[in-house]
């Protein structure tokens, strides 16, 4: 497995600070606060041997291309991606490294916003838009969004017309896991929970998931987890590194089933 940091942010719509998220996440992870085992006591002391934050650009196409060229190395090595951002736009590059690999792949999707807009002020890599421009590449087979609070009937429309199944934070029992089997690519956005566990962050819903149902939705992803990442942690807007924990707890959980 191959842990990445890709500290970008100039595609936010709204407020910055994300791209510090990879370096703030990194420290606390192989920190003495940190143990080095999973929930279910797996050892993960040797599996974040293998990292790669790479300096971005401003530019925002090299930017993507550096982390499609930083994906695609890792899983040429055969590795699997573990990716911490950064804000969500970084997820279509890793997804584009990750199709040309494994071909389409089924997708869980944690988020309070579906990010399935075309474009936003103008820009059609903003991070509201990462879903799309997948869908739009053939990067996605299945599409399964959980935690959906805030979507608009475009981004509806886009989801229904692309076959994917949207589901709110309220509806994590009707996870539909037969579209889950196979390669299985799983993006977390923090302000899928509720802001009572994950205050670190630009856009705060309330009515979100718990951790605690987060990381049942982890563990019950039948399929192969070829690829990950946990976005939008923004440090500026965290509480006494609440976020920071939890973003920490899920590399762990995630990487745990990687191995």
């Amino acid at each position: 497995m191959s842990l990445l940091g890709f500290a970008w942010d100039a595609s936010s719509s709204y407020a910055r600070g994300a791209a510090l998220a990879p370096s703030v996440v990194r420290g606390l992870l192989f920190s003495e606060a940190s143990s080095p085992y999973s929930i279910d006591g797996i050892d993960l002391a040797d599996a974040f041997g293998d990292r790669h934050f790479p300096d971005l650009p401003e530019d925002a196409a090299e930017a993507r291309a550096i982390m499609t060229a930083t994906v695609a190395a890792a899983l040429k090595a055969g590795r699997r991606p573990l990716s911490i951002g950064g804000d969500h736009s970084v997820t279509y590059p890793i997804l584009s490294a990750v199709k040309a690999a494994h071909g389409p792949v089924n997708v869980l999707h944690v988020d309070a916003h579906p990010d399935l807009y075309e474009e936003l002020g103008g820009d059609r890599w903003s991070h509201a838009c990462p879903f799309a421009r997948a869908l739009d590449d053939g990067c996605i087979a299945n599409l399964v969004q959980v935690g959906i609070r805030s979507a608009t009937p475009e981004q509806r429309a886009r989801s229904a017309a692309a076959g994917g199944v949207m589901l709110g934070a309220d509806e994590c029992d009707r996870v539909p896991w037969e579209r889950l089997q196979g390669a299985v690519y799983v993006s977390i956005d923090l302000d899928g929970l509720d802001p009572a566990f994950a205050p670190g962050v630009s856009h705060p819903e309330p009515g979100g998931l718990s951790t605690r149902e987060l990381l049942t939705l982890i563990a019950r992803v039948p399929g192969e987890i070829v690829g990950a990442d946990v976005v939008e942690l923004n440090p500026e807007r965290d509480i006494s590194m609440l976020t920071a924990g939890v973003a920490v707890r899920l590399v762990k959980e995630l990487a745990a089933r990687m191995l």
